[in-house]
């Protein structure tokens, strides 16, 4: 599944981690280590790469990264709120990361609800900012079956990344 370009975009990703010298890690429901796998994809991940979590239950997104029973119910599993509450409580959980993405969505071909389709994914992105923490999230939907719909949201989430990345050294 992950391809050359995908490779590629995850190994830039790299590049400016080591750049900061900062370690990263992931949250991942709907791409279920998909992101995690193509960052260990690249030779010499272990110097930027610290963990993935694999949350795709709601009792693991509570259990393992902090996500508030009320932020689930409030919001449902597929939200920037659970994004934003997965990626920060990577950071809260892991120390030595710096930057951690998160995906949750819906990659079909079942699973769509009024409001959110199928190809919705919610990206979260948190960083460590001084003695706090930074927080961001957002929204995207693609097209295609299963496989494209999770490739597609780990492009996005690797992106992402790199954005936050360039904003910081700015």
């Amino acid at each position: 599944m992950i391809d050359r370009e995908l490779r590629a975009l995850a190994g830039e990703f790299g590049a400016a981690l080591r750049v900061v010298g900062w370690l990263c890690a992931t949250a991942e429901s709907c791409t279920g280590g998909l992101l995690a796998g193509a960052i260990t994809s690249c030779p010499g991940s272990s110097q930027w790469f610290e963990r993935g979590f694999v949350t795709y239950s709601n009792a693991a997104k509570m259990e393992h990264l902090r996500v508030a029973t009320a932020t689930l119910e409030r919001h449902g599993a597929v939200s920037e709120e659970v994004a934003m509450e997965m990626s920060a409580g990577v950071l809260a959980a892991v120390p030595q990361v710096r930057l951690v993405l998160s995906t949750t969505g819906i990659a079909g071909p079942g699973g769509a609800v009024p409001g959110k389709p199928v190809g919705m994914v919610c990206f979260g992105v948190a960083r460590r900012a001084g003695s706090g923490i930074v927080t961001r999230a957002l929204t995207q939907v693609f097209e295609g079956d299963r496989e494209a719909v999770r490739l597609a949201a780990v492009r996005h989430a690797l992106m992402l990344g790199l954005e936050d990345l360039k904003k910081h050294r700015a």
